[in-house]
C-alpha cells in the first residue's frame, strides 16, 4: 500500500471518530497518531494532517457540496464511512491542485470498498463524479 492511501485512511478513521464524538481535532489527533501513525514516515504524516485539519477547516463548504450533489441523500443520513471518504476526497478535488482528481475519486472508491459497504464504491463515484464534472466546468 502506497504511503499517501495509508495517510488517507488513517484521516478516514480520524474523521470518523471526530464525527462520531462531534468534536475537533485538539490533542484527539496527537494521541491518534501516536497510536495508529507509529509506521507513518514525515511526508505520509504530514499528508494526513493535511487532509484531516482541511477536512475541519472547509466541512461547512465541503458538506454543502456533498448534499448539493447526493441525489436524495442528506448528509446526516449518509453512512459516516462514506460521509468522511467523500470529505476528503472533495478537500483534495478543491484544494491539492497537485493531485487529478480521477485520482482522488479513485481512491476514495477503493477505500470505500475496503471500510465501507458493498454500496459504497458505486454511492462514492456517483457523488464524487458529480462534483468533479461541476468543479471543473
Amino acid at each position: 500500500m502506497g504511503d499517501r492511501r495509508k495517510s488517507r485512511e488513517l484521516a478516514l478513521q480520524a474523521l470518523f471518530a471526530l464525527d462520531l464524538s462531534k468534536t475537533d481535532s485538539g490533542p484527539q489527533m496527537d494521541d491518534f497518531l501516536e497510536q495508529h501513525g507509529e509506521d507513518l514516515s514525515e511526508p505520509p504524516r504530514l499528508f494526513f494532517q493535511t487532509l484531516v485539519e482541511g477536512v475541519l477547516e472547509n466541512r461547512e463548504k465541503i458538506d454543502t457540496l456533498l448534499d448539493q450533489w447526493a441525489k436524495n441523500w442528506k448528509i446526516s443520513r449518509m453512512p459516516a464511512v462514506d460521509r468522511n471518504i467523500m470529505r476528503i476526497a472533495v478537500f483534495e478535488m478543491l484544494n491539492l491542485p497537485d493531485i487529478p482528481s480521477s485520482v482522488s475519486i479513485n481512491e476514495a472508491v477503493e477505500i470505500g470498498k475496503k471500510f465501507g459497504t458493498r454500496d459504497s464504491g458505486p454511492f462514492i463515484n456517483g457523488v464524487l463524479d458529480r462534483i468533479r464534472a461541476q468543479h471543473e466546468a
